[in-house]
This record gives structure tokens, sequence and C-alpha cells, in this order.
């Protein structure tokens, strides 16, 4: 968990991250520094998603190659297809880029480019979802183990003994979504006797997450908490719960993320925990690792960017530190 202090400095990050959003470019160089004999290319390859967690995501990332002076190119794999994040790393491996962040559509399905692109010598770096069977250069992403499972300690101290709770999954192809349901049931169980975990799975889709908690309300409506392994699937949840008649905090929500969405329900009294990561810092250290990785500098295997629990009484407080604030309905 991190202190107002570690992440306050990351809010200056947010702020230019989402000036560099806005400009919307998909390729961009920064100018080489004075008397560099060669320039370094760094590819940062994103998943194609768009909602408020990744433009801050990707923000970070775009900060880092703008202030790094090397060159810098951003992708994204178009509607998150595989077959197209597949294909920008082959042109990178092509273009002969010297590293390459990549924030992986599937796990294990990016697995052979990335091996391509070591053995060509160029310097791979996960960004917040891991990459399997590929012994990448780093692994640059929170702790969802860790954050998760503090989420469902949490959730364990709103129920009783046997009550149900409703859990909406991420994608299961992607480790992100595996390490986040993992913690959260593990803590879960280990608080809680025979408690009763209802699965919603989804691929990281909001409307999947409504249509599956409305659905799993009407066999549960005894149920007592939502929770949810990313905020978008808490918007989802808080959407299924209107649709039902229910007022907020009739089913306690705990989302995951720390995103500008997320922590409006929360103001608004639908979300009552939230597993908040340091969205800007995740593709900001990234794209540094890589950098520094393409320059010859040992980095860190896995580089963990933190989380924090933010909960009513602290909510204020993140939002201003993490610089999430500025993008929040709710000031």
């Amino acid at each position: 968990m991190m202190n107002k202090r570690t992440f306050g400095k990351f809010a200056l990050v947010a702020t230019v991250a989402a000036v560099l959003v806005a400009c919307g470019k998909k390729e961009e160089a920064a100018p080489a520094a004075a008397g560099a004999a060669t320039e370094l290319t760094v590819a940062y390859i994103t998943n194609g998603n768009t909602n408020e967690g990744w433009t801050l995501i990707n923000g970070g990332a775009k900060a880092a190659g703008a202030a790094a002076g090397v060159k810098f190119i951003e992708l994204a794999a178009e509607k998150g297809e595989l077959s197209k994040q597949l294909a920008i790393v082959e042109d990178m491996i092509t273009r002969k880029v010297n590293a390459i962040a990549i924030a992986p559509v599937d796990s294990a399905g990016i697995a052979p480019a990335i091996n391509k692109a070591l053995a060509a010598g160029i310097k791979v770096v996960a960004v917040d979802t891991g990459i399997t069977g590929a012994d990448i250069t780093s692994y640059v992403a929170t702790d969802n183990i860790k954050a998760a499972e503090v989420q469902g300690k949490w959730a364990a101290t709103q129920i009783q003994d046997g009550d149900t709770v409703i859990y909406v999954t991420g994608d299961q192809g992607q480790s992100t979504g595996q390490e986040r349901k993992k913690g959260f049931v593990d803590a879960l169980n280990a608080d809680r006797k025979n408690v009763k975990i209802v699965e919603v799975p989804t691929t990281w889709d909001q409307t999947m997450a409504q249509n599956g908690v409305e659905a799993a309300l009407r066999a549960n409506p005894k149920a007592k908490v939502i929770a949810c392994a990313w905020d978008g699937g808490a918007l989802g949840a808080k959407a299924a719960l209107m649709a039902a008649g229910k007022k907020p905090g009739d089913i306690k929500i705990a989302g995951f993320d720390g995103s500008p969405g997320g922590l409006d329900m929360m103001k608004e009294g639908w979300q009552q925990a939230n597993a908040a990561q340091m969205l800007a810092k995740i593709g900001q250290v990234g794209v540094e690792t890589a950098i520094a990785a393409a320059k010859g500098q040992p980095v860190e295997k896995r580089i963990d960017t933190g989380s924090f629990l933010v909960l009513p009484e602290n909510v204020d407080q993140f939002a201003q530190d993490s610089g999430v604030g500025q993008f929040m309905k709710s000031k």
C-alpha cells in the first residue's frame, strides 16, 4: 500500500499525460539528445483499450517517451485484436527498434512474436499485463494478486459466513484477469467460511458485466457484495443495480483500478472500496524501463508500481495526490 507522499509525485505525470492524450497522434518522435551518436528507437504497443484507466496508462507512457530524448513510437492493436498486435510486433522487428514496451492483448498468444523480437536483440518490457512463454526483459505492473487480496479481505469484512458475493472477472486469457481473480478469491475464502462466490465472466467488457450482474442478481437476490476486477465492471454493476431498482449502498460494490469513473461512483455512494492502481505510473515506468534496457542499463525483472485501498474517507485525498481528480466529474 502506498502512502500519500509516495503517489503524490505522480500527479504531474498524469497532468502531462492528459495533454499528450489530447494530441491523438499514433507515432511521435522526441528529438535525440544533442551530440548523440546513435538515436535509440523505443516502441510502445498498447492493447487498443480506450477506457479511462488506459487513457492514464498510455498518457504516462507518452510522457516518459517524450521526455527521454529517444525516437518514441506509439501504436495500438486496433479493436484489441491479437492478430493486429502480432503484426505490429513483426513490423517493429523489421524496423529494428531497440526496445519494445507492450501491453499484450493475450498473454500467451503474443509470445511467439515476442520471442522473435528477443532473438533479434530487442529488449521487451511487458506493461500492466504479463507475457507467458517468453523470457522478457522486465514486467512492470501492479502486483495484481496483492492488490486483489486487499480487495478480498475488505469484502470479507462486509459479509457473514455463508453469505453470497458476486465477482465480475476480467479476461481469463490474460495474466491480469487471472491474478486479480486468484487474489480476491483466496483472500475472501481465507477470512470467511462457506462463502458463495457467483462468478460473472467477462473479457473486460462493461456491457457483459452489466448483463451478467443482472442475471446473477435475479438468481441471487440476497447477494451482499459485488466485487469487480476493474472499474468498468463496477460501472456495469451499478447499471445492473439501478435496473433492479436498487439504491446506492443496498449492495456494496468493490472496484479495482482507481479510475476517474470508479472514484466518481464512490463519491456518489455506489462504490464502497477500490483497489486503486497508480495508473499513470504504470505506463511511465514501463517506458522508462524499456529505454533503460535499450541503453544497456540493468533493469529489474519485476517492478511493482504499487496499489492503494481507496475508501470514502480517503477518496478525495487519493484523487488529488494521484492526479486522477482532474478527470473526475465530481471535483
